[in-house]
């Protein structure tokens, strides 16, 4: 997720109750400043935090020099950096030696050019304006700038009792949507799309923010190419969202249920690379079909194709590593 700063210098109480509405992490102040007014956010005042646990330089690009000097400066904290007229060459040296530059944008085009640079972009930009609708325009360009997710079709080889165990139920704060949910699988090399409960039935209400994940080993897909344990999920953490045909947003975990459930083996193929999943067995979990319909895993079958992504295994900390790992 990248860092979203809004620059309220001198002090501006408007652009700083629309950061903090359109969900920045963090306001850059006077000294004089705190902002604590308004809400729970961070503040920062550059070359004198505000955050005593944190560092935040600045430094403006103009020649190879001050290029180095912002590099070493990252060795400490963030550096906010101002690039002037030449905006690209800049950021591709910076971004390509660092993951602590915070770029200076006044605009949504600056925003989207730093965000992009490289195709890895700047870990986050500090928005420069006293318009409140860029404000907006640009926190909505960082909502929608998850990257695709790599959707692939699977054939379903096998699907067996797995006897009792625990499964989460992963309750985000967003109401998700038809043929939406999370990635979820056994190992980290391929995981199946598993839907929201987004869908009526005589029996159950629809909990349209919930997704119920898997047993409680599972790998989930997260924000940023990483993975993490179902069983590590709790409230505030940030997890990804995929649809059918790949799209990906961000959703803030509220709750995590772990209970005591019947569960499934699910196996499933692409190509030569093997998918499987633990999921509860119950009429309300289901996969996703290629048309982005919904299908239960109490009627799944042999040779039914459902979506899914596969990927190189071998993790370390949810991170992915190359070395030699054998999952299975």
């Amino acid at each position: 997720m990248k860092e979203f700063w809004v620059d309220c210098r001198p002090w501006n109480k408007g652009i700083a109750t629309t950061a903090i509405e359109s969900g920045a992490d963090t306001l850059v102040l006077d000294l004089a400043k705190s902002g604590s007014e308004l809400g729970r956010i961070r503040t920062v005042a550059p070359d004198g935090d505000l955050v005593p646990d944190r560092d935040v330089f600045t430094c403006r690009i103009k020649d190879k020099e001050s290029e180095t000097e912002a590099v070493a400066f990252s060795r400490k904290g963030y550096v906010i950096v101002e690039t002037g007229d030449w905006n690209v060459i800049p950021l591709e040296n910076l971004v390509s030696m660092s993951d602590r530059i915070i770029a200076l944008v006044k605009d949504l085009e600056s925003a989207e050019l730093a965000l992009n640079v490289l195709e890895k972009g700047v870990c986050g930009i500090l928005l420069s304006t006293t318009d409140p609708s860029i404000v907006r325009k640009v926190s909505s360009l960082l909502k929608s700038g998850s990257p695709p997710a790599e959707i692939v079709p699977l054939t379903i080889t096998r699907i067996t009792s797995a006897g009792m165990g625990d499964r989460v139920c992963v309750d985000t704060c967003s109401l998700l949507q038809d043929s939406e949910g999370m990635l979820i699988g056994n190992t980290s090399a391929g995981a199946f799309l598993v839907h929201a409960e987004t869908l009526k039935n005589p029996y159950v209400a629809p909990r349209p923010f919930r997704v119920n994940a898997g047993a409680v080993h599972a790998y989930a897909t997260m924000p940023g190419g990483k993975t993490a344990y179902l069983s590590d999920l709790s409230a505030g953490d940030r997890v990804l969202i995929s649809d059918f045909r790949g799209a990906t947003k961000e959703a803030t975990v509220g709750r995590v249920k772990i209970e005591l459930r019947p569960l499934l083996l699910i196996e499933a193929v692409y190509q030569d690379s093997h998918v499987s999943a633990v999921l509860q067995n119950a009429e309300t979990i289901r996969l996703v079909r290629e048309d982005g319909g919904a299908c239960s895993v109490a009627s799944l079958k042999t040779g039914d194709i459902v979506m899914g992504t596969v990927t190189e295994s071998g993790r370390h900390f949810g991170v992915a590593v190359k070395e030699h790992i054998i999952e299975k």
